[in-house]
């Protein structure tokens, strides 16, 4: 549930709906939307064993991701980057990117961009299509 104290919007991963079109199940918890932030947005990523967030890039904002919990491999640029908990990685603008639950457990990756695209639809550019969608 979210909540303000003093001041400041609290925002529980429940509070927010799925995206689940990248695949996986992205949770924008702080956002212009939620809390009125001016310079970046940040997350958490789902993802159950096999699941994928299909590659895309950001042409005006740098991704920082970090492993929370399982393992995953991230692939920048086209180079496969096997990652476990504790461990982060930067997707500077313009890098395609992908992260896919290699393990056997769930995986939670947090993640944060910044800048902000002047508009929300300029933010991602897809370039793999998740199977089975159009």
């Amino acid at each position: 549930m979210s909540e303000t104290t003093a001041g400041h919007k609290i925002v529980h991963i429940d509070d927010v709906e799925p995206n689940r079109r990248r695949g996986g199940d992205l949770r924008v918890l702080l956002s212009p939307k939620t809390v009125g932030s001016t310079t970046g947005f940040m997350g958490v990523t789902l993802l159950e064993p096999g699941d994928f967030v299909a590659e895309h890039y950001h042409p005006y904002s740098d991704e920082y991701m970090y492993v929370a919990k399982g393992t995953i491999v991230a692939r920048l640029d086209g180079e496969d980057i096997e990652m476990r908990a504790g461990q982060g990685v930067l997707a500077p603008k313009f890098t395609r990117h992908r992260v896919e639950n290699v393990g056997t457990e769930p995986a939670e990756i947090v993640f944060h961009l910044c800048p902000l695209a002047p508009r929300p639809e300029l933010g991602h550019v897809d370039t793999e299509e998740r199977s089975g969608e159009s």
